[in-house]
């Protein structure tokens, strides 16, 4: 008769939940596989399938009790080590939206908004328009299936036992997810920077016009010219977009691989 004693039980639920709690923080805050669009019930499946693959490969885990409080620290620091890789890829995302925003500013769409359930609010529409191109860019590039690797090799640089909120060492993996935020500004508006520098020479020649002949009416004619000269240069850049965002992405999976290593 086959009979399954409750510590063996526990050693297979532990095994199990472990690497689960890990994979489903990341899915839940990473960009594309935690879109709103995603039903709930996909992801935990999800999860849960890469779980039975990954849990053979972690070698061994804390023999304890998953309710205990050792276990529910454990699930705490799982679910912090999954969003935060989670969150780091977001920012790489987050960077394309500052673009977006800049350009949006300075052409005068500022009030062109749209909401964004990802963001939980309202995005100017080029933004909306650049995350879309990104999003489609990074499955052609199989940024997904990266970053599910990168999360697979976090298992052997932070293993289950770690403890990434109970020593001031562990502290760098936050500061290097916070360092890693100043390129949403930076690498924002170096992707911004040629349609923002052209729309500032647009303005600028407007703004001579202006003085040379008023009677001309430059606030009836400056808003479609600057919203002309804005379109034309996005469609410009767009052959130079894609090979942009891959180095934004290929950044964003080594940085998950850093912030694991400073854990």
């Amino acid at each position: 008769m086959f009979s399954v004693t409750y510590a063996q039980l526990n050693v297979w639920l532990t095994s199990f939940l472990w690497p689960f709690t890990r994979i489903l923080a990341l899915i839940a805050t990473a960009p594309m596989l935690g879109h709103q669009a995603i039903p709930i019930r996909v992801k935990v499946a999800l999860a849960g399938f890469m779980a039975l693959i990954v849990a053979p490969t972690i070698g061994a885990v804390p023999q304890v009790t998953v309710f205990s409080a050792d276990g529910v620290l454990i699930i705490v620091n799982q679910f912090m080590i999954g969003a935060a890789l989670g969150m780091t890829m977001q920012i790489a995302f987050a960077t394309i939206d500052a673009a977006g925003e800049f350009i949006g500013m300075q052409m005068g769409l500022g009030f062109a908004t749209l909401y964004d359930p990802r963001q939980g609010g309202n995005s100017v529409v080029i933004s909306r328009y650049l995350n879309t191109i990104a999003m489609l860019a990074f499955l052609v590039f199989d940024g997904h299936l990266q970053m599910i690797s990168a999360l697979v090799q976090t298992f052997q640089n932070v293993p289950v036992s770690a403890n990434v909120l109970g020593a001031a060492v562990h502290a760098r993996g936050w500061q290097t997810i916070a360092a890693y935020g100043v390129s949403v500004f930076s690498t924002g508006l170096l992707l911004s920077l040629p349609v923002v520098a052209a729309l500032l020479i647009a303005n600028l020649s407007l703004g001579i016009l202006n003085r040379a002949a008023p009677q001309i009416g430059i606030f009836q004619v400056g808003f479609p010219v600057t919203m002309l000269v804005g379109f034309l240069l996005i469609q410009l850049m767009i052959p130079n977009l894609i090979p942009f965002f891959q180095r934004v992405f290929e950044n964003g999976i080594d940085q998950m691989g850093r912030v694991a290593a400073a854990m």
